[in-house]
């Protein structure tokens, strides 16, 4: 059965819980271009970045970094009952997106959703430390002691309490606001361990987090329980689950289909079979990435995820 935690290291109002309705349940010049998880580039530059907006369906918008890497996507949901997103992005550019936040308010969610723990998402969450924060119990785990991210080489210190989700969840969840029914559904072991679908069913839109990098090699936080063979599956639930008309916000890249998850999900399948099939035949890792991938697959690489990158994360998959 669904779980939910509630965790009040800040004022929780009764008004404000009542408005959200929360029940759990049983059962290239924008966000993707040049993406680079290296944040000192990204903060260096975070005077020439922007933040553009990008309607999607129904009463969702996607916030979308303009000129370089700002973090995560953002969904925007706005109404009566005030402002709810979905991930905050880089800490550096917290201000801007409450620039950006402005025109559907005045600029504070009274609901922050986190996709997963990574500070590309959740870097905002310190500056809207008023609002009720909500992400799977793995997030506030993670968020709460320092993290050794093997892939940048360093170590990702703790947030600081109020940065930390107020409600946690383990298995789904539904948070009823401005109208709108938002479905939390999380699927394990894709990206980390602690991915959340985000599926606004009114407007029938949907938020991946980083289960979907558009028309990209995707990173797989291996040292996180994230694994590119449970990615695979994971996309092929979300393809069969939900409305073929969706539109798809992705963690990065450029807003999305169905038939763009569904191209995603070809290359990952096929990827990962390439990779399997070589370490069958008795080839070890630095022989599979000199072979590469067949020449289809080349032009999913870019400069975070390169082929090499993105064999090596399969191959760490395989052998976990």
């Amino acid at each position: 059965m669904g779980r939910m935690v509630m965790m009040r290291h800040k004022p929780l109002t009764r008004a404000c819980l009542l408005a959200v309705g929360l029940a759990v349940a049983t059962g290239p010049a924008v966000a993707g271009a040049g993406h680079n998880h290296n944040t000192n580039v990204a903060q260096a530059k975070t005077s020439e970045i922007t933040i553009g907006a990008q309607p999607v369906a129904g009463k969702i918008t996607m916030l979308i970094g303009v000129g370089g890497f700002s973090g995560g996507n953002v969904a925007v949901l706005p109404g009566p009952d005030g402002l709810l997103i979905v991930d905050d992005k880089l800490e550096a550019f917290s201000e801007k997106l409450t620039t950006a936040l402005m025109p559907f308010g005045d600029g504070v969610p009274k609901f922050v959703l986190n996709t997963h723990w990574h500070f590309d998402h959740t870097g905002g969450n310190k500056r809207f430390a008023e609002a009720v924060i909500i992400a799977h119990d793995n997030v506030r785990k993670h968020m709460a002691v320092d993290q050794d991210f093997k892939a940048l080489n360093k170590t990702i210190p703790a947030s600081p309490p109020e940065a930390l989700p107020d409600v946690t969840y383990n298995d789904r969840m539904t948070v009823h606001f401005n109208g709108e029914e938002i479905q939390l559904l999380h699927l394990p072991g894709g990206h980390t361990d602690g991915d959340t679908v985000v599926y606004f069913k009114t407007s029938n839109v949907l938020h991946l987090g980083d289960l979907f990098f558009n028309g990209m090699f995707p990173f797989v936080d291996v040292a996180h329980g994230g694994s590119a063979l449970t990615l695979a599956r994971n996309i092929r639930d979300i393809t069969g689950r939900f409305p073929a008309d969706a539109k798809i916000i992705p963690g990065h890249g450029s807003l999305a289909t169905m038939a763009d998850l569904e191209a995603y999900l070809d290359m990952l399948t096929s990827t990962t079979m390439f990779v399997q099939s070589a370490v069958m035949e008795g080839k070890d890792l630095k022989a599979i990435q000199v072979q590469g991938f067949p020449e289809q697959w080349k032009k999913w690489e870019w400069p975070f995820i390169s082929q090499a990158m993105w064999i090596d994360l399969i191959h760490q998959s395989l052998n976990k």
